[in-house]
């Protein structure tokens, strides 16, 4: 999924239920230990506030315990039925305040919802080593599993049977008992490591911003680039400057279009060293922790490397497949980048003779070589590309495939203003899914952009649950008196990841954990909306000029899908050897990094990377 970056703001303006306290919160009933008559079933957002979750947690995770302590001290035989289908359909009251949680803790948190995380993680950690690691039961669901291939299971239910025992296995179900305790340690540890780490980077992202007060150092600046950057400083109550932040739809405009080098250089600076300047934020010692922490959890488990035990779980299988592929894609890849260096460092050098290209200078002369060289210009995309009208492309999409509706609905209960909330009918009228957009960036949520889920589908007691889906994005803002105007990448990003929302809902399984797929498969329906996006038939239908209602002109079309490769170099660099670094974290042996900046430089210095392109 995409990355973008978020800057601070106050959740309680956004966020109300959340951030104001009763005048006496044990008079009040906890949400979740009710029933939500709201519609669809969907969470009560305005009577929910942050103290509701801690004990809500509490009751859950007991909850859980009682049904778990029940199914392996059941003197009845180990059935499917009794065993493995009772674990799978226990757990309610913990996956209901879970689902809000998390969806919370991603979209809209504060320091609220991260302090209670903190308490959290410790505890569901601790409920799931209790589960994984109890003899009783984890003998249970191994009874079922030796008998699957000889019972009346239906394939779905054969399915559930060995991913519950893989992951008791996993789980460290048959480890030396003297090897649980460090087992528990190292789980416990890494519960609160990711979070720390996740803490940090938005603390460092949300507390950096460039402020610009003379209007010669936002030269060529698109216009709304800047009035985008007046709102900004408005917002922060600096009225008559221009305020530019490490979110995704500010510094990425401000780094193509920006005239002033200088300025270009503080703001990826700033960037590119979140977590990286040795203070109470940095994260280079949690990061070699957590890859310590997570080889050590991988041995246990009888894994060389935490990337053997990723990996034995997905399509790849091994480390080496994985950099079979990286190697294939790496080489040419880099030889494309290192050949667009030189045309890029020549039209720096006929602004500043002698200059050396910089990482920041890439997306400025990128986009000043591409408009040269195809005649298109990225502002020149934008007034086509209004938000509303391109959600409703990618609908119009989803219906033309598989005859699915989305019907907006108002009535929905939702954790902030800028969410809004779909019905959608399968091709018979019948429900499909609830699904949910919240698409600009704001000071609670996580950079980035993702599908995630309020509610999954299973069925229950004989009843169809459908489910209840969230897609969250980084997406410029309106500016003055425009919409919300997307440029070419983020309208690929909106296909793309409600190709995610899709696969979620059109899902038909019995049972919820069922609805999944290997993680390195789960990006392909994506990429397949992603590719619709500019169909020309498709581009057709949504892409008209928010003022004039125009359609995007055949001329303007044509020199998109001739410039379509150009930057395939930078891009694909860019990923890759971020992908390239997580490999070498993950597959040390015996990974003690005194030094993380150190050990990357050494890795990116192997691989070959050019000084002019950050990882990404």
């Amino acid at each position: 999924m995409r990355t973008t970056i978020v800057a601070l703001a106050v959740l309680a303006m956004a966020l109300p239920g959340l951030s104001q306290t009763p005048a006496d919160p044990k008079a009040e009933t906890n949400p979740f230990f009710m029933e939500w008559a709201t519609p669809f079933g969907m969470a009560p957002f305005e009577k929910i506030r942050s103290e509701h979750f801690l004990p809500a947690f509490e009751a859950g995770i007991a909850e859980r315990r009682k049904e778990v302590e029940a199914i392996a001290s059941n003197a009845a035989a180990p059935t499917f039925a009794n065993t493995v289908e009772a674990l799978e359909n226990g757990g309610s009251a913990l996956s209901k305040v879970s689902n809000v949680f998390y969806t919370l803790v991603g979209a809209e948190t504060n320091e609220e919802l991260q302090a209670i995380t903190k308490k959290v993680a410790p505890s569901l950690s601790a409920l799931r080593d209790d589960e994984m690691l109890d003899e009783k039961l984890f003998a249970r669901v191994k009874a079922v599993w030796e008998k699957r291939e000889t019972s009346s299971l239906t394939p779905e239910q054969k399915k559930l049977v060995e991913e519950t025992y893989k992951d008791f296995v996993r789980g460290g179900a048959n480890l030396a008992p003297e090897a649980r305790k460090r087992f528990r340690e190292v789980n416990q540890e890494l519960s609160l490591l990711g979070i720390r780490f996740g803490d940090n980077l938005l603390k460092e992202t949300n507390g950096y911003r460039l402020v610009i007060e003379k209007k010669a150092d936002l030269a060529g600046l698109p216009p709304g680039v800047v009035a985008a950057a007046a709102d900004a400083a408005k917002a922060a109550k600096l009225d008559g400057k221009w305020v530019f932040t490490l979110q995704y739809p500010s510094i990425w405009p401000f780094l193509t279009f920006s005239e002033n080098r200088e300025l270009r250089r503080q703001l990826l600076t700033a960037y590119s060293t979140r977590c990286d300047k040795g203070d109470a934020s940095d994260n280079k010692a949690l990061l070699s922790k957590m890859a310590a922490l997570r080889a050590e959890r991988a041995k246990l488990l009888g894994f060389a490397t935490w990337a053997d035990f990723v990996l034995d779980d997905n399509m790849a299988k091994t480390p080496a497949r994985v950099y079979e592929l990286l190697d294939r894609v790496w080489k040419p890849a880099l030889e494309v980048a290192k050949a667009d260096a030189k045309e890029l460092e020549k039209a720096l050098q006929a602004d500043v003779p002698g200059a050396k290209l910089e990482p920041w200078d890439w997306h400025y002369y990128a986009e000043r070589v591409r408009k040269a060289r195809f005649d298109l210009d990225d502002q020149e995309l934008r007034p086509y590309f209004p938000l509303d009208r391109v959600r409703e492309g990618a609908f119009s999409v989803a219906n033309r495939l598989y005859g699915i509706t989305f019907t907006e609905r108002k009535d929905v209960p939702k954790y902030h203003a800028e969410v809004s909330t779909y019905e959608v009918k399968d091709a018979d009228g019948s429900l499909l899914a609830l699904y949910t957009t919240d698409y600009h960036p704001r000071a609670g949520k996580r950079g980035g952009a993702w599908c995630g889920r309020l509610r999954g589908q299973w069925v229950q007691d004989g009843k169809d649950v459908r489910p209840i889906v969230t897609n969250v994005m980084n997406f410029t803002r309106p500016a003055g008196d425009a919409p919300a105007l997307l440029s070419l990448d983020e309208v690929e990003t909106l296909f793309h990841e409600f190709g995610h929302a899709l696969h979620g809902m059109l899902s038909r399984v019995t049972y919820r954990s069922m609805a999944g797929v290997p993680r390195d498969f789960v990006e392909l329906p994506s990429q397949i909306m992603e590719n619709w996006a500019l169909e020309p038939t498709v581009l057709a239908g949504y892409a008209k000029h928010w003022k004039t209602n125009e359609p995007i002109p055949a001329a303007l079309v044509a020199k998109v899908e001739r410039s379509k490769l150009y930057g395939q170099g930078f891009a694909t660099v860019e990923y890759t050897a971020a992908s390239y670094l997580d490999m070498n974290w993950h597959t040390l042996a015996e990974p003690k990094v005194e030094d993380a900046t150190t050990f990357e430089k050494a890795a990116l210095a192997k691989i070959g990377l050019i000084p002019e392109i950050l990882p990404r």
